[in-house]
């Protein structure tokens, strides 16, 4: 079972860098897709709190900034907080791929990251 765990996140870990690499590359839509297929496998049931953690962990280091305002905006709100605006993050996602505005939506996938990174 461990080696499934390992297979999941090296998996999810290749998602995220291939969606970051794409981003910066200018690929929207490529990096979008690769964001909506690791967020399915975190959304899976074959992912436990683990994996998360790690996922996390991972997020964190691609993130990592000198000057992060979002980061010093989580340290002055709640679990709660923190979990509606990932909510809403997602939902603005989904509403800007509706229009189809990759750019946007990626955008906001990734905003809503760096809220659940550690």
């Amino acid at each position: 079972m461990e080696d499934y765990g390992g297979f999941i996140l090296e998996n999810l870990i290749k998602l995220i860098r291939s969606s970051e690499k794409k981003f910066k590359q200018g690929n929207f839509k490529g990096a979008l897709d690769d964001k909506m297929k690791a967020n399915a496998i975190l959304k899976s049931k074959s992912c436990d709190e683990k994996i998360i953690e790690k996922y996390r962990e991972e997020l964190s280091s691609l993130y990592s900034s000198k000057f992060d305002l979002i980061f010093d905006h989580k340290l002055k709100i709640d679990e709660i907080k923190i979990n509606e605006i990932v909510k809403m993050l997602e939902r603005k996602s989904e509403e800007k791929l509706k229009n189809l505005d990759y750019r946007g939506a990626i955008k906001a996938l990734r905003r809503a990251e760096k809220y659940i990174s550690n």
